[in-house]
């Protein structure tokens, strides 16, 4: 047992280079082919993460249209509310001209000024927006989701790097937190910890989630408080971001001495993940996976499909700049598994009234099968080797 507040002085900052300029503009190239060979004049970026994958601006969306147009001949060009414009220039990295517009005066006129042709919009546009561009004549509106997707689930070597360094720190955090454990602790207490010693290691909180006997039963728990007793299942899921990228980790395991109903539960959960583990390989599908893990779980005696006692969600997710985001590994998913994916295997074993288990480790995958980010757990007692 080790005291959170002296365990945070152990932290030190992760280093990772951030995406350079170079590759965002390789990004941009690899979009105008895409575009090129869709038949679009050009991509809208709205303030989303795809406008941080290919400019490396990170925008708050608001009520006010702000991000940036690529064209087809490979130009680009930022949109942004002329009050915002000083901000936007310290913030740019890929020098470009900017179009503004005051208050009184329709962006979506501007935008549509610029345009013509078939158009493809960020598929994290909100709906008011999209309507309004789609009012505009003279343009076909579509969505450019599956060319930016195509992309964003491919990761680069420096966003594995980033990936790896920002999974090291959660890893440490992870190991903080098992070691601070005590009787009585109460689930607020882990999750301002996890914080705090995010914001030690240099990355952004993003989520802290602790969940104590009953409550590990319940995928993203319960909305009271709980403190922690000898003999209780431990479900702690954390993740932070380092430029941009995302961090996630789930751990369960057993404070104090570990029953054998919690030991079978926990060995029939880590089956189901190794299944899903040895199921990713090259040209599988992201079905493949997902079925895999839930096989395990049947012979087990649990499911079928998503019926609890068992598995009742996916089993897994991409994970990048968003926490959630493609491949999803799900049933139906045929999309085959490709080098340089990244994605959770996550087949939480869940029995209401009970407790729950959900190891949740991070694979990529190479060009000879998956390879984990961080070591995953080996049983209820020792979460971390």
């Amino acid at each position: 047992m080790t005291d959170y507040d002296k365990a945070l002085a152990g932290f030190a900052r992760v280093e990772a280079s951030a995406i350079s300029e170079a590759e965002m503009t390789t990004r941009i190239s690899g979009l105008v082919a895409a575009m090129r060979a869709a038949g679009l004049a050009a991509v809208w970026l709205d303030a989303t993460t795809s406008l941080t994958y290919y400019t490396g601006l990170e925008l708050h969306a608001s009520e006010r249209l702000h991000g940036a147009l690529v064209r087809a001949d490979g130009s680009l060009l930022y949109v942004s509310p002329d009050f915002e414009r000083p901000k936007l220039e310290t913030l740019i990295r890929l020098p470009a001209e900017i179009a503004v517009w005051d208050e009184e005066e329709d962006p979506f006129a501007l935008l549509a000024g610029r345009l013509s042709g078939r158009i493809g919009v960020d598929p994290g546009m909100g709906f008011g927006f999209a309507t309004r561009l789609m009012a505009a004549p003279g343009l076909q509106v579509v969505s450019a989701g599956d060319l930016i997707a195509a992309q964003r689930r491919i990761k680069s070597p420096a966003e594995l790097a980033i990936l790896q360094a920002a999974m090291d720190a959660s890893h440490a955090v992870h190991r903080a937190v098992h070691a601070g454990l005590r009787p009585g602790i109460g689930t607020r207490e882990v999750a301002d910890f996890i914080d705090a010693a995010h914001l030690a290691c240099g990355l952004a909180p993003v989520f802290s989630a602790a969940q104590f006997g009953e409550a590990t039963a319940y995928p993203h728990g319960v909305p009271h408080e709980q403190h922690l007793a000898p003999g209780d299942m431990v479900l702690v899921d954390l993740g932070g971001s380092l430029h941009g990228y995302k961090s996630d980790i789930t751990r369960s395991y057993v404070f104090g001495p570990v029953s054998d109903r919690q030991r079978h539960l926990w060995n029939c959960e880590y089956r189901a993940q190794q299944a899903a583990f040895g199921a990713a390989q090259i040209g599988a599908s992201c079905a493949s996976v997902d079925a895999a893990a839930r096989a395990s779980l049947v012979a087990d005696g649990f499911g079928p499909g998503y019926a609890v006692p068992g598995l009742p969600h996916r089993t897994g997710h991409g994970l990048g700049l968003d926490l959630h985001e493609e491949p999803w590994i799900v049933g139906g998913n045929q999309m085959p598994l490709q080098p340089g994916m990244c994605f959770s295997i996550e087949p939480m074993l869940c029995v209401y009234g009970e407790c729950g288990i959900r190891l949740e480790d991070i694979v990529f995958m190479t060009q000879d099968g998956p390879r984990w980010f961080c070591p995953p757990a080996r049983s209820p007692e020792t979460p971390f080797d």
